[in-house]
């Protein structure tokens, strides 16, 4: 799988979140805290994360409720 799937699935993902309710380019970098060009290269496959790669590939090796787990813990530190 390429990194640009990956992005567009989490973006799809998180759009069902909030009643498929479209989310602009700019306001998911915005919520990201980078550049709207930046996020755009991620998606469109024009640039490659490979830390954002890397953190895919492990949420895949974890099952869903440590996936939830997981993301909760992040969620935490995030809003620290």
């Amino acid at each position: 799988m390429k990194i640009d799937d990956l992005f567009n699935i989490l973006h799809n993902s998180v759009e069902s979140q909030y009643n498929g309710r479209k989310i602009s380019l700019k306001d998911m970098a915005k919520r990201l805290g980078i550049s709207m060009r930046t996020y755009q290269d991620w998606k469109l496959g024009r640039a490659k994360p490979q830390a954002a790669a890397t953190v895919m590939q492990m949420l895949g090796m974890l099952e869903d409720e440590e996936i939830i787990r997981a993301v909760r813990k992040i969620n935490k530190l995030k809003d620290q």
